[in-house]
């Protein structure tokens, strides 16, 4: 069946809003929405001419502009190979004479363009933006047929992003059709200085010689320019420069946009492009007597608090479904507090980089890479690719730096092993030839680009040639690793340093910083889907202690298919990271503040009750804000007794905050609490106005050494949650040393009480039952055992992760909830009930990670229950005061159970029977 689809005023159009808003004119026609399609498995289209045969059935519907293996596309199908499209037109545009350009936003991998049966052109490289003239073939006044051949190949050659988790194939980007004057205006680039001088490059294409004025009217008409050039036919170069008083600088924090338009006149007719520039500046810069540099933004030191983004959407793609969601990505970082994005290994589309430049987030913009040898064709196809992109994306401010190459991909010569990221002895395969390569195409970028950082490459393999700046990547789990580890990284970086370089190349004083970073990896089999929260503290508390540190890159912003260690869920749902049951109010935030308080000390330890405990602490800052001012850092120390918080003790310094980076502080003196408890330092520091800037914490186990402590008055005993006498789950296991049990599903825990007897206790009037639950999550290892899983370069074609068979997994607490009923029964009577509203893994868990033996092998970290409390009735505490013995069943319904004992979960308690007389 052939489909033909009409331009309708009733059509419905995704992603209708102008493509490229940074340069963007008024006549046009988006040609999103329904196209027919079609797959040629056997390449015969050309050779049978259906780009000029319009009975060639095509007898598929695609949504343009979504991969046809996305979801969203209609198609859905992951075939590389072939694929034709083909749409009537009818459309001219409103003045008579213009010109006609058929524009694409990225089509992989190779795409043909006829109309009308006309060929007008051919493309290579599946991340550039390009366009055809469309004007001689174009029938203005009937209908036009425009098809197009896309070809996906995946050859080794072909430059591509991290897009196993779903392919990017054939049109991928918006299509539509813009008018121009015979003579119009190219493009524009911006050069912007904090003192307002503005350099402008443009290139005009003239139809014929002739007089043109250029001018440009930003900002409500407050600032304008004008120029008469005279042009040849064809290109032409305009060089001017104007300047803009009272300049408003842009910045994550103050996104200033210059709003306007670029208009070209002359006989030909006007040209006009709406445009914006915003005026910063980019840098790096050694401040005192430092050795080293840091990033600069607009002249002063900039902490880059960032993120890796995969720009990956579950239904499109690496295609948004709509504008409103590229705009929501960015105000998901921003509510963060992060003011810095990595996009990985691809550029990203014109419209993202444009909220990120509106709502004001900086870029770090990947080149896509090559997976084969890095040959003669493959240098070239990269290069064409490269230079699109930069070109495209020239103007956005947000964009800071431009990443050439990520992790050595491509640059290996028949590498032994192909890995995903790898180590200092897969440095073998990267020839010094394709080290030079890569050295000329650092220099290359910035000679095309001198306004920006560039980086070599973004190495896993401590590989750098020559760089801006100095990263490097790390997934590594455990305080005590991470602390080495990043203390042995920045003692080896300083000039001259052959630490981090390959091929007899050294280090400059270029900036320090990670460019990924996360547990992810760092955990023996990939960590499954677990908590970030713990991890996450500890990691900035560690970064923020060094001075040379100017930034980090966290793996990642929303969990992908077969990695869960976002700040989000894949669909954007959020994840409670639960620090403000530490220090009230405190968000992932407050790690991200520009002025911040470093805890010297680990996330947990263990101390004796009445012992006491000194903290150092250090004062970081990349900020000027309130440089010169006298801040106060209010300090308490304080735990939970058995559902009421008690303050141990507290207490104001007062802080000269002055100068840029890691000054020490004094250090606190504590005494912990005279019982067990979990203690918690928490920590604020608050401006001169009363506001809080940032917040931080650590944590203590304190053992008092003896049973019962935590009962305070009256008397006690606890039964460790794993002495239980009876079980009825049809699943039920132990974890964490024995600390906590489970079972799942419907069952029952039931445990033998014996109270002391008359001669220890003469009589008990009053019965409290105390212990920690929760709700138990089933998890396919809990039935089936577990299957350590690793996916090597599978990874990064969207292997299946198996996430529940990971023996690592613990669902970090999240917006779903697994809710169970858990009853208690007391000789067989029921005695109360309590509702357990999840099966929580988050920082609050502090016991459950505390006593984790092994730090990349997790067994169920952060998980913990909510405190149950439970009076026994006085008609059977009567009956229990003659008996002194009880059966205790503590009975889950479909939700399961899961008891924790003291040296697991949120509080440090087992069963505890408190008692009185």
């Amino acid at each position: 069946m052939s489909t033909s689809l009409l331009n309708a005023e009733n059509l419905y159009i995704p992603r209708p809003e102008f493509p490229h808003p940074h340069w963007q004119r008024q006549h046009w026609l988006n040609l999103n929405g329904p196209w027919s399609f079609r797959f040629d498995p056997d390449d015969e289209g050309v050779q049978n001419h259906w780009s000029t045969d319009q009975a060639v059935p095509f007898d598929a519907e695609i949504q343009v502009p979504f991969s046809w293996a996305s979801p969203l596309s209609g198609i859905g199908k992951d075939v590389k190979g072939i694929g034709w499209y083909r749409r009537v037109v009818t459309w001219s545009p409103a003045v008579s004479g213009s010109r006609l350009f058929l524009r694409f936003g990225a089509v992989d991998y190779v795409c043909d363009v006829w109309i009308n049966g006309c060929h007008v052109g051919s493309h290579q490289g599946g991340y550039g933006s390009f366009e055809f003239e469309v004007t001689g073939v174009w029938q203005m006044d009937g209908s036009n047929t425009i098809l197009v051949r896309a070809e996906d190949q995946d050859h080794s050659y072909q430059a591509r992003g991290k897009q196993g988790y779903g392919e990017i194939r054939g049109i991928w980007q918006p299509v539509w059709l813009e008018a121009r004057p015979q003579t119009y205006i190219k493009d524009a680039k911006f050069r912007t200085y904090m003192d307002g001088r503005i350099e402008v490059a443009a290139t005009i294409m003239a139809d014929q010689a002739g007089t043109a004025e250029f001018s440009m009217d930003f900002a409500d008409h407050t600032v304008r320019h004008t120029l008469t050039a005279e042009l040849s036919a064809g290109e032409n170069q305009l060089n001017t420069c104007f300047i803009v008083n009272d300049p408003q600088l842009w910045s994550p924090d103050t996104p200033h946009l210059y709003e306007g338009v670029l208009k070209l006149g002359g006989s030909f007719g006007l040209d006009q492009v709406a445009t914006y520039f915003g005026i910063r500046e980019v840098g790096t810069a050694a401040f005192g007597d430092r050795g080293y540099r840091w990033i600069t933004l607009n002249g002063k030191p900039v902490y880059l608090n960032g993120t890796l983004d995969q720009s990956y959407h579950k239904t499109g793609y690496f295609t948004y479904p709509s504008d409103e969601e590229m705009h929501d990505e960015i105000y998901l970082m921003k509510r963060l507090g992060l003011n810095f994005v990595r996009i990985h290994i691809k550029p990203e589309e014109p419209r993202k980089l444009y909220w990120a430049d509106k709502l004001g987030i900086l870029v770090m913009e990947d080149m896509p890479c090559f997976w084969g040898n890095p040959d003669e064709k493959a240098r070239q196809a990269y290069e064409q690719e490269a230079l699109e992109v930069i070109e495209r994306d020239y103007n956005h401010p947000s964009i800071f730096s431009w990443v050439m190459f990520n992790e050595t991909w491509g640059l290996k010569t028949d590498p032994k092993e192909a890995g995903v990221t790898g180590d200092i002895g897969r440095q073998s395969s990267y020839l010094p030839e394709t080290q030079e390569w890569v050295r000329e195409k650092y220099r290359w970028a910035k000679r095309l680009d001198p306004t920006r950082i560039v980086e070599d490459n973004s190495p896993c393999n401590y590989d750098h040639v020559e760089t801006d700046i100095n990263t490097w990547h790390f997934y590594i789990n455990g305080y005590e690793q991470v602390r080495a580890h990043l203390d042995d990284v920045v003692s080896k970086t300083y000039p001259g340093s052959p630490f981090n370089c390959i091929g007899g190349n050294v280090q400059s004083d270029a900036p320090l910083m990670n460019s990924e970073c996360g547990n992810v990896w760092g955990i023996e089999g990939g960590a499954g889907d677990s908590d970030l929260a713990w991890h996450y503290r500890y990691m900035m508390n560690e970064f923020r202690k060094h001075d040379k540190l100017c930034g980090f890159v966290f793996t990642e912003f929303r969990d992908v298919i077969n990695e869960f260690n976002g700040y989000y869920r894949l669909d954007g749902t959020g994840k409670d990271f639960g620090y403000d049951a530490f220090v009230p109010g405190m968000t992932l935030a407050d790690l991200h503040s520009p002025d911040f308080i470093v805890l010297d000390a680990p996330p947990c330890r263990t101390i004796s009750a009445g012992e006491q405990a000194v903290v150092p602490m250090l004062r970081s800052s990349f900020s000027d804000r309130h440089h010169g001012q006298r801040l106060t850092l209010k300090w308490e120390l304080w735990h939970d007794d058995l559902g009421v918080r008690t303050l141990v003790d507290s207490g104001f310094l007062k802080v000269d905050w002055e100068g840029y980076g890691v000054a020490p502080l004094s250090a606190l003196s504590l005494t912990m609490p005279d019982r067990d408890a979990v203690a918690v330092l928490a920590v604020s520091l608050i401006d001169t106005s009363g506001q809080t800037i940032t917040r931080n914490f650590i944590t203590f186990d304190v053992r008092s050494g003896e049973s019962g402590r935590s009962a305070a008055e009256g008397g006690g005993m606890q039964i460790p949650v794993s002495s239980y006498a009876e079980q009825t789950f049809e699943h039920h296991w132990t974890s964490i040393q024995g600390a906590k049990v489970s079972g799942a599903g419907k069952g029952r825990f039931i445990y033998d009480v014996a109270l002391p007897g008359i001669v220890e206790q003469n009589a008990v009037y009053d019965i409290e039952i105390l212990f920690e639950a929760g709700a138990k999550r089933v998890l396919a290892r809990n039935i089936e055992g577990s299957i350590d899983t690793d996916m090597g370069i599978g990874a990064m074609h969207g292997a299946d992760a198996k996430v529940e068979y990971n023996p690592n997994t613990y669902y970090m607490t999240d917006e779903e909830k697994h809710p169970s009923r858990l009853n208690v029964l007391i000789d067989g009577e029921k005695v109360g009930s309590f509702v357990l509203p999840d099966d929580p893994a988050d920082s609050r868990g502090v016991l459950s990670w505390h006593y984790q033996p092994v730090a990349n092998k997790l067994d169920e970290a952060g998980s913990y229950g909510y405190l149950c409390r439970l009076s026994v009735p006085v008609q059977m505490t009567a009956r229990l005061n003659r008996s002194r013995t009880f059966r205790l069943e503590l009975e889950a319904e479909e939700g399961g159970l899961a008891l924790y004992g003291r040296n697991a979960g949120r509080y440090p308690l087992d069963l505890l029977i408190r008692y009185n007389g």
